[in-house]
């Protein structure tokens, strides 16, 4: 028997592929989301904030005359205690009804929330996040930003609220998962994210110049390390001009930046991460090799022995640099990254492979 699904929020597709996963496993599933702003990932019901004086209250009174639709469902899954674009202290209400009038909640560990924030400031169980490097707190003013919103206030509070009330939590990270895990070991599971495999590009590696590509979103430059391995990659494509072309798209529209995408060898991503995430995870589906997480522990979660595709990094420019200088100064080495990248998102990430593990945590939830 199929399953009745609401994914509720977007994060970079997430819900979309799985979504479609779903279906394809035969479950009817229903998507509710703002599309994730401006990239304007496909669902079924929009609950986009618009523009304007009274957009909140537009918004809230939407949701609020959507909410009959929003009942019956076997499971709802949220990809964020955040799920909707209100104030955390309208989402409250909201989650009270959604829990009273459908069967079983899940709550997604997929970015940025309280104990992300909390837990790196404090526990510190990863070497490195976006939040302490070591010992070392980090002290931009994204991640204080980011520290003053989800701690000591009303964001904080609902999040707490929804760990403690949901059916289970799932991790799309390791990152994630070691922050959760340890706070909610009897409801944290890992799934890895959903990707839907694409044709790889054809293969042009041994073909110079080495095509970098790095994206920029201004908001999160700094916090998500941008700013360091830009410079690294300047630097490279200067010392190597005839070897070396840098590709920089600066806060694109998602179409035009994968346009872009498509034609580059290796992407650079996120600095202080242990692993790949959507975006990365979507360049390797096309063959792209990814500068950025490719920690141990990444493998291991995953229980990959075999393949390492991911140009691991330290958080330091001096290890993009030397890095991205191995792979300009072996061209010979792309071919087998390429392929090893399609054969890595192939084994882990089929949106259909995910979508089974996640039906089999929802199965499991309807028994109890």
């Amino acid at each position: 028997m199929g399953m009745k699904i609401l994914l509720i929020g977007e994060y970079s597709n997430v819900h979309a592929t799985l979504a479609k996963g779903l279906r394809h496993l035969g479950h009817t599933v229903t998507v509710v989301s703002n599309g994730d702003f401006w990239k304007n990932y496909p669902r079924d019901i929009d609950v986009s904030r618009g523009k304007g004086k009274f957009c909140g209250c537009r918004l809230l009174l939407k949701i609020i005359s959507i909410l009959p639709k929003l009942r019956g469902y076997d499971i709802v899954q949220l990809i964020n205690p955040m799920c909707f674009e209100l104030e955390a202290k309208r989402i409250a209400p909201l989650y009270h009804y959604l829990r009273k009038h459908n069967g079983k909640i899940v709550l997604g560990a997929f970015g940025m929330d309280y104990y992300w924030v909390h837990e790196n400031i404090t526990r510190k169980p990863l070497r490195y996040s976006d939040f302490n490097i070591e010992d070392r707190l980090r002290d931009d003013s994204e991640a204080t930003l980011y520290v003053n919103d989800w701690t000591g206030t009303d964001k904080e509070t609902l999040n707490k609220l929804i760990a403690e009330d949901s059916d289970a939590i799932v991790a799309g990270l390791y990152e994630y998962w070691a922050i959760y895990h340890p706070v909610f070991p009897n409801k944290t599971t890992f799934i890895p994210f959903p990707i839907q495999q694409k044709q790889p590009c054809a293969d042009e590696s041994h073909l110079s110049p080495i095509s970098l590509f790095i994206g920029i979103n201004k908001q999160r430059n700094k916090y998500k390390g941008t700013d360091i391995m830009l410079e690294a990659a300047q630097a490279i494509a200067a010392k190597y001009p005839d070897k070396v072309k840098l590709i920089v798209a600066e806060s694109l529209p998602f179409n035009e930046y994968v346009k872009t995408l498509r034609h580059a060898d290796v992407l650079l991503d996120q600095l202080y991460s242990y692993t790949p995430a959507m975006n990365a995870l979507e360049a390797m589906s096309w063959g792209i090799i990814v500068v950025g997480g490719g920690e141990p522990e990444n493998y291991s979660i995953l229980n990959e022995n075999e393949l390492r595709p991911i140009v691991n990094v330290e958080p330091s420019y001096s290890s993009v640099y030397s890095q991205l200088e191995h792979l300009v100064l072996h061209p010979e080495n792309l071919p087998a990254l390429k392929r090893q990248s399609v054969e890595y998102i192939s084994r882990h990430h089929d949106y259909v492979k995910v979508a089974q593990l996640y039906e089999k945590l929802y199965t499991s939830l309807m028994v109890h």
